[in-house]
């Protein structure tokens, strides 16, 4: 609702949800932190959408399933670009700028920084034609945070291999030197672009990576209702509780020494007044 001397845009801007990407080569763990993190911003009240790339909309899953089948990869790192663009305004517009537009919290497993890592970098493909390309499709709608989840390309592939059980998709197929480079690649643009983007350890536990992604994400965005200090992981609380329970002699040494301390007072007092 707009306040007075506000416009109806300004109004709209402030009501507008946050936009959330994660990113980082294949096994890197962004389903799995996707929807840790959208469990954080519900707890807080917050309406939060989980989404991916490609996909996202009944279209762009279509778009998908050719992408991933290699059918597209024949006609060439322009075509790829072109089939996932095509895919990226149809989830924009069924889902993702719907979501902004009432509040809600987008957080996407994949977006445009694919796009200039795997088709633009590794494809050999003009920069400017990429530039173009992502100024076309997403226009305004960029992310308010990028989240690159870093894991060394061997890890991340044995991740992948163990996690799908069968056979490769078109870019899981690819050599080493092309997942180690595209590790680079999303480094450098972390790199260049730090207003936007926080680098994560993706070797860490599955816990540690969490409580990384929701510090950055307190530390970056505001929240509603948030305090000067981030919230802890569940988790880790659970686990100093679950620490403490498995010591109970401990605690009850310490109570049993703050009792005879306790007891002992008056008598101490006692002959510290009758003392000349």
């Amino acid at each position: 609702m707009a306040t007075r001397g506000e416009t109806g845009e300004q109004a709209a801007a402030a009501d507008r949800g946050r936009f959330i990407t994660l990113e980082g080569g294949e096994g890197a763990g962004k389903s799995t932190q996707a929807q840790r993190l959208a469990g954080h911003l519900r707890e807080r009240g917050l309406e939060a959408l989980v989404t991916r790339e490609p996909g996202g909309s009944p279209k762009a899953e279509a778009i998908r399933e050719l992408i991933l089948s290699g059918v597209v990869a024949p006609l060439g790192a322009a075509a790829e670009a072109l089939m996932f663009s095509a895919a990226r305004i149809d989830h924009l517009d069924a889902a993702i700028r719907p979501a902004l537009a009432r509040g809600a919290w987008v957080v996407c497993d994949r977006f445009a920084d694919s796009t200039r890592a795997y088709q633009g970098a590794l494809g050999n493909l003009d920069p400017r034609f990429i530039r173009e390309l992502e100024r076309v499709t997403v226009g305004p709608d960029r992310p308010d945070l990028t989240v690159m989840i870093d894991v060394p390309a061997a890890t991340g592939l044995a991740r992948a291999a163990q996690r799908r059980g069968g056979a490769p998709d078109r870019f899981e197929a690819e050599g080493l030197a092309f997942h180690e480079a595209l590790r680079r690649t999303f480094l450098d643009i972390a790199a260049d672009e730090p207003a936007r983007c926080v680098v994560v350890n993706g070797e860490a536990s599955p816990d540690e990576v969490e409580r990384q992604i929701w510090a950055a994400v307190q530390e970056r965005l505001p929240l509603p209702g948030s305090g000067p200090q981030p919230k802890p992981v569940v988790r880790d609380a659970q686990r100093r509780k679950e620490q403490g329970a498995a010591h109970p002699k401990g605690d009850e040494r310490r109570k049993s020494g703050d009792r005879r301390k306790s007891a002992s007072s008056p008598a101490r007092a006692s002959r510290e007044k009758s003392a000349p």
